[in-house]
């Protein structure tokens, strides 16, 4: 069942990177950010939109530069491994993409990590090997809770104990975080970059609200919870991480 159900996200992703059009910046509703010179300008966050079309959600994001330009180096080992990402924390419920339901913040990431593979459904780069394409930019839904043991304010991925049970997407990469890989692929056109999804169940994602953030996560140098903590904060489009902007 797995299977057959990651074969036909597989196919609507493929269908869904034609369906996103225009950029964020071009949008009125979209939430401005002011061009910031001490940020890297691949992640220097000019405007975050995220929009319905049908049952489908486009979410977008304009940067000073080439979007998905820049990328981490690789370290040659899992810990303490770097991951940029570029960011989009809603307001919708977990349990909208298959989660259990009131367990944190949840946000689409497209990111980049060349150290490890989280995606063993997705052959990004198409060489017939699953394991070998963290370095290429890629999709997840992903749980925040705060986690001080990441820092003061800091947040991370949430981790999954080893006696939890969690409700868990079909896509889940088996990793012990609230993590899933749908394998919508992220669009990178000059400065922007685009990922249109389709939720779950197709619950109603109208009025729900979003901000855009650019940032760096750290897998833990132990591998040990909390194992995935955001390290750095590039660019917030709101300032404030509010939530402003609304799905329309």
């Amino acid at each position: 069942m797995r299977t057959l159900i990651s074969l036909a996200l597989l196919g609507a992703s493929t269908l869904l990177t034609h369906a996103a059009s225009g950029h964020a910046i071009d949008n009125e509703a979209a939430i401005r950010s002011a061009e910031n010179s001490s940020v890297m300008a691949a992640f220097d966050i000019l405007a975050a939109h995220a929009h319905r079309e049908g049952d489908r959600i486009a979410f977008h994001m304009t940067t000073r530069a080439t979007a998905g330009a820049a990328k981490p180096a690789p370290t040659g080992a899992l810990a303490g491994a770097a991951v940029w990402s570029y960011v989009w924390p809603t307001s919708l419920d977990p349990s909208s993409v298959g989660f259990e339901e009131e367990t944190g913040i949840l946000a689409l990431a497209a990111t980049s990590h060349p150290d490890f593979d989280d995606t063993p459904l997705e052959d990004e780069n198409g060489d017939g090997d699953t394991g070998n394409d963290g370095g290429d930019w890629h999709s997840h839904w992903v749980v925040l809770t705060p986690n001080e043991e990441c820092g003061p304010g800091a947040l991370s991925v949430r981790d999954i104990g080893e006696d939890e049970t969690p409700k868990l997407p079909e896509t889940w990469p088996g990793l012990p975080l609230f993590i899933d890989s749908p394998g919508f692929t992220p669009i990178f056109d000059g400065a922007d970059v685009t990922v249109t999804v389709e939720l779950a169940g197709e619950p109603d994602a109208a009025g729900a609200s979003y901000d855009g953030v650019t940032a760096a996560l750290k897998v833990h140098a132990n591998v040990h919870a909390p194992l995935l903590c955001v390290s750095d904060v590039f660019d917030v489009a709101s300032g404030d991480l509010s939530l402003p902007g609304r799905i329309d």
